[in-house]
């Protein structure tokens, strides 16, 4: 068979032609989906819905969906002190579309729970933090002491003799009576309840003598009168309570024991992905109009890069260790 070279070589060249132009032009299309955001990101709560993570969750699914255009899912998966949530996060595709959002709950589970199917920094990467609050000691309105030093001085006199309501074991309002009882060497009896409610209704009560609480629960509480709050257990005093002193005004500097909130990617999530969300994220907080919401609330915005919250979280998860060692918690 004779074949028509010429003929052959221009049909070949216009084919080739062809094809080099089809790819130039589905290049573009790929490269834009292959950006990221390019589908749904899911954030995970691993908490009921209507609680604090839940609500500032869905805040940064707002921002982050209405900044980059994509959206962001919040999906509540509670249950077994925030495990269920975390394991099923932790076993998500490193790709940057699931996320957890997390609390100092999981850094305190790090050493109170056992048998967890997960390690926080062994499955997770920090991404970044989002936001603190203080919480804030309240004593029954009969209760004698007037003054943090004075209760130190009330429970050291009869030890024993004193209680704290939480609202539960191993939950911030728990771990930071047993971190007030750690450094200011008393000895209080821990009373868990199932809920922050509970506590509180009987501290109002006046059954238990005392609790550690959110600021903006116990704001009107305090100025009524029905509680009296000692002290707030932040670095600086908070905006919700600008006359109530630290605990490190009172005598102990190193106490800080505050609600914060933060967000993880599986380990492999890619760095640059990471480092979008940290940059994302760290806008949606700074913002003016959201601080200003949050300050009457007590809220501050935490911001670091994803290196200092690593650190940040190793620290944490230290301090807890050593406070659950020492006090001999345990959870069923």
């Amino acid at each position: 068979m004779c074949v028509n070279k010429p003929a052959f070589g221009r049909a070949f060249g216009a084919l080739a032609a062809l094809a080099a132009a089809a790819l130039s032009l589905a290049m573009p299309a790929a490269q834009a989906e292959d950006a990221y955001p390019s589908r749904p990101v899911t954030i995970v709560v691993p908490f009921g819905p209507g609680g604090s993570a839940d609500v500032y969750a869905r805040i940064l699914a707002e921002k982050l969906g209405r900044d980059t255009g994509k959206s962001f899912i919040v999906e509540d998966r509670p249950g077994a002190g925030a495990v269920i949530g975390t394991q099923y996060a932790a076993k998500a595709a490193p790709d940057g579309y699931t996320l957890l959002m997390m609390s100092n709950t999981q850094t305190v589970n790090e050493s109170l729970l056992k048998q967890k199917p997960y390690e926080l920094m062994r499955d997770f990467v920090a991404v970044a933090p989002v936001n603190e609050a203080p919480l804030v000691l309240v004593v029954r309105s009969t209760l004698p002491a007037k003054t943090l030093p004075e209760l130190v001085a009330l429970a050291k006199s009869s030890p024993g003799k004193l209680n704290y309501a939480s609202s539960g074991t191993g939950t911030p309002y728990h771990m930071a009576g047993e971190l007030f009882k750690s450094m200011a060497g008393v000895d209080i009896v821990h009373v868990p309840y199932k809920s922050s409610g509970g506590a509180r209704t009987d501290v109002l009560g006046g059954t238990v003598d005392m609790m550690f609480d959110s600021v903006s629960t116990m704001g009107d509480l305090i100025s009524t009168g029905k509680v009296r709050a000692l002290a707030t257990t932040g670095k600086t005093r908070s905006s919700v309570l600008p006359d109530v002193p630290t605990m490190a005004e009172l005598g102990l500097p190193d106490y800080t024991a505050t609600l914060w909130l933060g967000i993880l990617a599986p380990k492999g999530t890619p760095q640059p992905v990471v480092d979008m969300l940290n940059k994302g994220i760290a806008k949606v907080v700074e913002d003016p109009a959201t601080r200003a919401v949050w300050a009457k609330s007590g809220i501050e915005p935490m911001v670091m890069t994803p290196a200092a919250f690593t650190q940040f979280l190793n620290q944490d998860i230290a301090k807890w260790r050593k406070i659950v060692e020492t006090a001999h918690i345990t959870v069923e």
